[in-house]
């Protein structure tokens, strides 16, 4: 090392490192839990969106259904 990286280093202060590496350890934990979480939430999504057109799939079904019906009983 020379001159200069030892005063880098120097001036370091290894107390306020350690708390720096702290709390990057503390945010890579939550940044993997909301991780867990968007995946979690997309799932949701997922299967909320076939609900949804299994759910239009039948009000059209019983849409056509009742039109017909009424169409062959008002004639």
């Amino acid at each position: 090392m020379d001159g200069r990286e030892r005063q880098v280093m120097s001036d370091i202060d290894l107390r306020e490192f350690g708390k720096l590496e702290a709390q990057v350890e503390s945010l890579q934990i939550e940044v993997q839990s909301l991780r867990e979480d968007v995946k979690t939430l997309l799932e949701l999504a997922n299967k909320s969106k076939g609900g949804f057109w299994m759910g239009m799939t039948i009000a059209s079904l019983m849409g056509g259904a009742i039109t017909f019906v009424a169409d062959r009983f008002f004639r």
